[in-house]
């Protein structure tokens, strides 16, 4: 009777096993599989203890036996620490397993030495034999012992992930507690309860039905790997692998479909040079191997755009090699282009609108100063000859940008010279039109132009986007007739406190002044207009732009030569 219930126990365990091994997954945890592989030995152990005829025989299934009951109080300890997701160093994993094959070493010397067992009896009662008046070694006691600490342990952990651990199912953690309670208690009660049996076995039997449970249930927990299971099964992503050395190790049938010429690489071998899945490989590893960051890549083929993203191939926690994972980004792609074309089309439709704005904007400026250059009858042309002059002194110092002038700043420059004389606008006309040397009187409400095209330039291009812009119209308009020295108007700032613009607009000003025909004067000669110019810089004019007006001045002779 007690034979068949070994025999029933084995068979059963057998087939449990053989469940776990049809539903086994590389990402098992590998006690799990041991607890499996252990089981039945335990079992078998038993069994044969159960059949032997002699003591010897019934020593050698014991020490069969004591392989599972050794080994799975540590194997059940590392699966509830994994489950709970409780990490232990590697060096700590390695001296418990010692310590398990110490204890088994001093199994084996049963009969021999008396470190397990100081002595034992076998008897056989009808067909039926076992281990009786047992007398236990220290080492039976360190045993006792390793079986009550791993036992602590794994309720400890079990009890702490229950409670502190929100990344473990409480669901999994109560299923555990079964075959640690089952285990734990038969192994100590189970004998006094009888000693003509062994309950333990029946223990580790109903634990391998609640371990698969269990991995049936951790399974789902484990995001990556049914993320990476879907992935295969649903068959829209192609995988390809590398190693380090490029050499080809395989891929799956979403690989083979986007490149069959795979089919006739032998794994372990280098992909042939000549085949185009190595020219995009060589070239995307390349990418890849210099920047980690660079490793999204696309790939057309019959009218399909393949989205190719390079990892590494991971054993674990080790590097073995590159891995693609090749997936179907055509739709993405296509909308992507629609929405380019789209966005193209807004942002030229834009750019016209702006240029058309900008345009008219510009006119408009233009319009005004050409309004208040037409209520002063001596300064006809002024504004168009002053921004070419503007223009010309800006091309000699974009030659050797000592001063740092962006390109934009120098465009601003030529934009803004136009409206350097707005504030005329404000200037009574007896006092614009007047022949003649100014009354002190009317020089000062002359000077009022400066200040007040200043508050005119800001008011007109106050919210303009272009902010860069304003200040300088602003600053040519307010500060063209200060001087170097200090003693123009109309705030009298002296030397680099004048902003640049307003420097380089005081030369253009001037010397249109002096070369242009006026109602009240003639045009005076360029020699004597340069004598003028060249005496004022370093008190009238900034010093640092004299090399640029010297450079400048034949263009500035030939264009007013050509003016007049």
């Amino acid at each position: 009777m007690i034979i068949q219930f070994y025999r029933l126990l084995l068979i059963l365990s057998v087939c449990l096993t053989l469940i776990y091994v049809m539903t086994w997954h590389k990402h098992f945890d590998v006690h799990v599989s041991l607890i499996f592989l252990l089981v039945p030995i335990s079992v078998l152990g038993n069994l044969l203890v159960a059949e032997s005829c002699s003591y010897w025989e019934a020593l050698a299934g014991n020490k069969v036996n004591y392989i599972g009951g050794t080994f799975l109080t540590l194997m059940i300890t590392l699966t509830i620490l994994n489950l709970c997701h409780i990490n232990i160093p590697k060096a700590v994993k390695a001296a418990m397993f010692c310590l398990n094959m110490l204890l088994y070493l001093g199994v084996l010397t049963i009969g021999r030495t008396e470190w397990f067992y100081k002595s034992v009896d076998f008897v056989r009662t009808g067909n039926c034999g076992r281990l009786t008046n047992k007398t236990y070694g220290f080492l039976h006691s360190i045993f006792i012992i390793m079986v009550i600490v791993y036992f602590i342990i794994g309720v400890t952990a079990m009890v702490y992930s229950y409670f502190r651990k929100k990344d473990v199912s409480k669901r999994v953690i109560l299923l555990l507690f079964i075959p640690e309670m089952i285990s734990f208690f038969s192994f100590f009660i189970g004998r006094m309860i009888t000693d003509r049996i062994e309950l333990l076995p029946a223990a580790y039997t109903a634990a391998q039905v609640v371990y698969l449970i269990i991995i049936h249930q951790v399974c789902l927990y484990d995001i990556t790997d049914t993320g990476i299971d879907s992935l295969v099964e649903n068959g829209t992503t192609g995988f390809l692998s590398f190693d380090f050395k490029r050499r080809y190790l395989g891929c799956n049938d979403e690989a083979l479909r986007v490149f069959p010429e795979l089919a006739d690489v032998r794994v372990d071998k280098t992909i042939p040079a000549e085949s185009p899945v190595a020219r995009f490989a060589n070239r995307w590893l390349d990418a890849f191997a210099n920047d980690e960051k660079d490793n999204r890549f696309h790939y057309e083929k019959d009218d399909k755009i393949y989205l190719i993203q390079v990892t590494y191939l991971c054993d674990g926690i080790h590097k073995r090699g590159y891995q693609f994972f090749i997936t179907d980004d055509t739709k993405s792609q296509q909308y992507i282009h629609l929405l380019n074309d789209f966005n193209k089309e807004l942002t030229d439709q834009v750019e016209e609108k702006t240029r058309h704005i900008t345009e008219m904007h510009n006119r408009l400026i233009l319009g005004m100063a050409t309004m208040v250059e037409s209520r002063d009858n001596s300064t006809g042309g002024h504004i168009r000859r002053t921004s070419e002059v503007m223009r010309m002194l800006t091309e000699e110092i974009k030659k050797d940008n000592v001063l740092n002038l962006s390109g934009g700043m120098i465009r601003n420059l030529i934009k803004a010279a136009p409206m350097h004389d707005l504030g005329k606008i404000a200037v009574d006309d007896q006092i614009l039109r007047f022949e003649g040397r100014y009354e002190p009187w009317q020089f000062e409400k002359m000077k009022a132009h400066a200040k007040e095209g200043a508050r005119i330039v800001r008011s007109i291009l106050e919210g303009t986007d272009d902010e860069a812009f304003r200040q300088v119209a602003e600053n040519m308009a307010h500060y063209h007739h200060e001087r170097w020295d200090g003693s123009g108007y109309p705030e009298g700032l002296k030397g680099e406190a004048i902003p640049i613009e307003a420097r380089i607009m005081a030369i253009a000003d001037v010397y249109d002044a002096l070369v242009s025909k006026r109602v009240y004067k003639d045009s005076m000669p360029f020699d004597k207009a340069d004598s003028i110019i060249m005496s004022g810089m370093g008190t009238q004019f900034d010093p640092s732009l004299e090399r640029y007006y010297v450079a400048a001045r034949p263009h500035l002779e030939a264009y007013y030569e050509n003016s007049r």
